[in-house]
């Protein structure tokens, strides 16, 4: 049996939450439930246990007037920067106009050192050197955080939503195409993955972080993979093969020389497996006119697609 196979045991131990409510983030006093987030702006800390680890989760978030109880709820999951606050201020409008709920995590390097700690989800202590020896229990895997967290908002919200959606950009559509696949009975309605730097490809004899082979995934179910409800999005400038941020190996380099390149690779790929093994695909793909890889307008097309 592959080493992988075994059971996880799903984790989420929830300590506390305070909350700062109001369109000034950093000097409203924190409050301690219970109490109800306010419409408008704001930011909460989400306390949490990964482990024998106590660790807090500042989260953004901003709630139009006039929502009502079933408002859809949008996770949205930063980039590289770890700016949480801008991605949600970029939806802000999109919110108030379509009555969704902006819900934007910050995964600190603190907490989440690095590409191994929040793109790869912190599911391997080194993920670019996959081993059982190295796999971290799932309780510490950074993807572990956001069901417990949702369940948390469905309380404090008093919302009945069963499910929630997803846009996650840049290192964040890297958080967000991976998340899918390592918690495939996470409650998503759909997922936007914008303008990843690079996938992990369906391919089971490729590595991880690049395909799935020395990985949990090595046991997923491509069914249940494609039957997701996926939009890969891309800025049609976003095609800069010296960008400093884009990863430049050999394993890297054969999904592209670029995101755009990567992108549709990646989809191109995930397609042609589905379309093989005749299996139900649900994916989609779009590339945004004129827009390079800046997250803005890459959220505003999120909320289109999601939303309109």
């Amino acid at each position: 049996m592959n080493s992988f196979s075994k059971t996880f045991v799903a984790f989420f131990i929830t300590i506390s939450v305070t909350i700062s409510s109001c369109s000034n983030d950093n000097n409203e006093p924190p409050r301690v439930i219970p109490g109800i987030i306010e419409n408008g702006s704001g930011v909460f800390n989400y306390n949490y246990a990964a482990g024998s680890v106590s660790a807090t989760l500042k989260v953004f978030y901003h709630i139009p007037d006039n929502v009502t109880q079933n408002a859809r709820l949008l996770f949205v999951f930063h980039g590289a920067d770890r700016n949480a606050r801008d991605y949600r201020d970029a939806l802000i409008n999109e919110a108030n106009r379509l009555k969704f709920i902006v819900i934007a995590p910050e995964f600190s390097l603190e907490n989440y050192p690095g590409g191994d700690g929040y793109n790869l989800g912190n599911v391997f202590v080194d993920g670019d050197n996959p081993s059982s020896a190295t796999l971290n229990e799932q309780d510490k895997w950074a993807y572990s955080v956001i069901e417990p967290l949702f369940d948390n908002l469905l309380m404090q919200l008093g919302n009945s939503s069963s499910a929630y959606d997803i846009f996650g950009h840049s290192a964040g559509g890297q958080f967000a195409h991976r998340y899918i696949m390592f918690k495939p009975q996470a409650r998503v309605n759909k997922v936007v993955a914008s303008a990843s730097g690079w996938y992990a490809f369906p391919d089971t004899t490729i590595s991880f972080p690049y395909g799935f082979y020395n990985s949990p995934l090595i046991n997923g179910s491509l069914t249940s993979l494609f039957s997701k409800n996926m939009h890969i999005q891309v800025g049609a400038n976003d095609n800069n093969p010296n960008d400093s941020g884009l990863r430049r190996n050999e394993q890297a380099n054969a999904q592209g020389t670029n995101r755009k390149e990567r992108a549709e690779r990646f989809y191109a790929f995930s397609q042609n497996v589905a379309n093989s093994r005749n299996l139900p695909f649900n994916w989609s793909i779009s590339v945004i006119p004129a827009a390079d890889h800046d997250f803005r307008p890459a959220a505003i097309n999120a909320a289109a697609f999601l939303y309109n």
